[in-house]
């Protein structure tokens, strides 16, 4: 999925390097398998209107892509970049604690937002210390990132069962268990050193160009991030929408794991891929099916309709997210890992958090119409991506050539 060749000078990777990243991935998905689904519908119970559950959702998520890039560069020139995560998923703890003893707007929205300052490196920290694995040994990164999606699965489903069976309540008490693990997998995660520096041996042929500050992969990200956003309705209201359609807890459960696990498909099928299409075609094809996923969803086809538009999910996140990756390999140095994913984290970060304060007052006023706005804004990514890939580098003297398969 990520192109990457073993290290000439032969060194191997860590032992269980794999395996700790794999459960790495594995600790904040299964706080994000509750918090996506279900905490709307903690909010909701709670009696908190569309407008309050939108921008409950949507401040966090700016405060979030505030910090992380800060964090991320820190990150990048520390001894040990795993030690973040420590102080990530302790402190976020400490949060999930304290929204037992909050029930009201403004309580819930200082809590959740503080929790969304202290959890926001700590994916970026993992998948940063992932990729320089990659770079390094040839290490295949869809066989790390897909345990990631398979803990969604696990802890969705579950976390629906139990909703099923004690009510909403129920969601707090999971999501300390998920932050107890992120603590757990911190002690664990893999320390491999800082960032190598520029003229030491990397996995990869040098990036080209200037990295982070390449005209093409600013619009690539920004293009990306819009169209992410398009996800905005789906994330903050589906569950609630879903609900008032008759389906179970169970049920809601299932249509959330059909999405993730078309992304198990698409990181299980990552180096056939790889080797058949490039980057630029898994962005693009991801972005367009986005567009047509967004049409399609206002209609009520029942649980089977449902689940199949769930099943796009592979292509409008798990391609796009890939292709951006392997961008980012391909783009910049080693020493920047870090900082480009808080860089992506932060664009679509930035763009998800506007867009589900947006959903707010779009879902109260449209309903479900508002899903037509999204595929809007999807098209809208879509043609950024498009100018971005006519914007690279179009000789070998310059930089770069257009169409490369990276």
């Amino acid at each position: 999925m990520i192109p990457a060749q073993n290290s000439p000078t032969g060194e191997g990777a860590p032992p269980r390097f794999r395996l700790l990243s794999a459960l790495s991935y594995c600790a904040p998905l299964l706080v994000n398998g509750i918090v996506l689904p279900f905490f709307p519908v903690w909010l909701a119970g709670h009696s908190f209107s569309d407008h309050e559950i939108g921008a409950i959702l949507a401040v966090p998520m700016v405060v979030r892509v505030l910090v992380a890039p800060v964090v991320a560069m820190i990150a990048d020139r520390m001894k040990e970049r795993a030690d973040v995560l420590l102080w990530s998923g302790g402190l976020s703890l400490l949060t999930a604690v304290a929204l037992y003893w909050t029930t009201t707007f403004w309580p819930v929205f200082i809590v959740f937002t503080l929790q969304g300052a202290t959890f926001a490196p700590y994916v970026p920290v993992v998948e940063s210390i992932v990729i320089s694995g990659v770079r390094r040994w040839g290490l295949d990164y869809g066989s790390m990132r897909v345990w990631g999606s398979i803990a969604f699965i696990v802890s969705t489903l579950v976390g629906g069962q139990f909703i099923n069976r004690w009510g909403g309540g129920m969601v707090l008490e999971v999501m300390a268990f998920g932050f107890i693990m992120t603590v757990v997998m911190a002690i664990f995660c893999p320390r491999i050193g800082p960032t190598r520096r520029r003229g030491q041996p990397i996995d990869l042929p040098a990036a080209t160009g200037s990295g982070l500050r390449e005209p093409h992969l600013l619009l690539l990200l920004i293009g990306v991030a819009i169209q992410q956003s398009s996800h905005a309705v789906l994330n903050a209201f589906s569950s609630i929408y879903w609900h008032h359609l008759g389906f179970s807890g169970t049920e809601v459960g299932l249509l959330w794991s059909a999405g993730v696990a078309s992304e198990v498909t698409v990181f299980f099928l990552s180096k056939r891929l790889s080797r058949r299409f490039d980057a630029w075609t898994l962005i693009r094809f991801g972005c367009a099916i986005s567009v047509c996923r967004w049409i399609l969803f206002p209609m009520n086809t029942g649980f089977a309709g449902f689940f199949l538009l769930q099943c796009f999910h592979g292509f409008t996140y798990a391609f796009v997210h890939t292709g951006v990756q392997r961008r980012i390999v391909a783009t910049v140095q080693e020493t920047q890992e870090s900082s480009a994913q808080g860089a992506y984290f932060f664009y679509v970060g930035m763009a998800m958090a506007l867009m589900t304060l947006a959903s707010g007052y779009l879902y109260a006023s449209l309903g479900v119409v508002s899903y037509y706005v999204m595929a809007v804004v999807a098209f809208t990514g879509l043609g950024l991506v498009i100018s971005a890939y006519y914007l690279q580098p179009q000789s070998a003297a310059s930089g770069g050539k257009t169409r490369e398969a990276a």
